[in-house]
């Protein structure tokens, strides 16, 4: 016990005088002789994942007037945040343009394109359930609609598609899984005759929402918000393949 008020008396600050707190002195070294240890300026980084001690950042994910709040692992790159922005908001990756300072990179990490802590990540895209919600008739009107189609020509019966049809399957007609919906590729979809029975392909444009219809002449390009329906028949003893029409707005 006076060996510890011993200790006690003599730390104490003179009356008059400040009292320094153990630590970095003026010259940067420590009282005791050890290592003076202080954090980085501009550090980036909120802690560390308490599982797997990889550093995070704190981010605000920006999508619909939406805010969200998220800790992220400063090594992952931009195809990983764009798996955890589908898991807040339900929008696939393919469909999603993610900007900060720019378009995101995916390959790249959010260490190496400097993202630091608070970083604001803006989010620009729409789910396809959206694009066809746009402008869409009311229940009465679906039901009115439905009921007309019912009654109209399958399209592979239609003689205006008849001579496409004679025609056989493109050469170049890509593989499926039947059964298996599949995300919107990053690559153009050949394999297609339009109304003329040229050749046609299409390619999803999502970062500027636009689906463009490419033929040899020329690509017409058309808003996604313009596509009120999409319609897709199996072609009778082809089951396998079917006849598809964009129902514009």
């Amino acid at each position: 016990m006076a060996a510890a008020a011993s200790a006690a008396a003599a730390g104490a600050a003179e009356p008059g005088m400040e009292a320094e707190a153990p630590g970095c002195g003026e010259g940067g070294g420590s009282p005791r002789g050890d290592e003076c240890m202080s954090a980085p300026p501009g550090a980036v980084s909120n802690g560390s994942d308490s599982e797997t001690g990889q550093e995070l950042v704190e981010l605000r994910v920006i999508w619909n007037k939406n805010k969200y709040d998220v800790k992220f692992r400063l090594d992952s790159t931009g195809a990983d945040l764009k798996q955890k922005i589908h898991s807040l908001t339900g929008l696939p990756p393919a469909m999603q343009k993610v900007m900060f300072k720019g378009l995101l990179p995916e390959e790249k990490t959010l260490r190496e394109i400097k993202v630091t802590n608070g970083a604001k990540i803006m989010v620009v895209g729409s789910t396809i359930n959206d694009v066809l919600a746009v402008n869409t008739p009311k229940d009465a009107a679906q039901q009115e609609g439905k009921a007309e189609e019912s009654k109209k020509e399958p399209l592979c019966r239609q003689k205006q598609h008849r001579k496409v049809l004679d025609k056989g399957k493109p050469d170049d007609v890509m593989p499926s899984i039947k059964g298996v919906q599949e995300r919107l590729p990053a690559v153009p979809l050949s394999g297609m005759y339009n109304k003329s029975g040229g050749k046609v392909r299409l390619t999803f444009k999502l970062e500027q929402d636009q689906l463009w219809i490419g033929t040899k002449e020329r690509t017409e390009k058309l808003p996604m918000a313009s596509i009120k329906n999409v319609v897709s028949e199996p072609i009778e003893g082809h089951e396998d393949y079917h006849m598809m029409a964009l129902l514009e707005v």
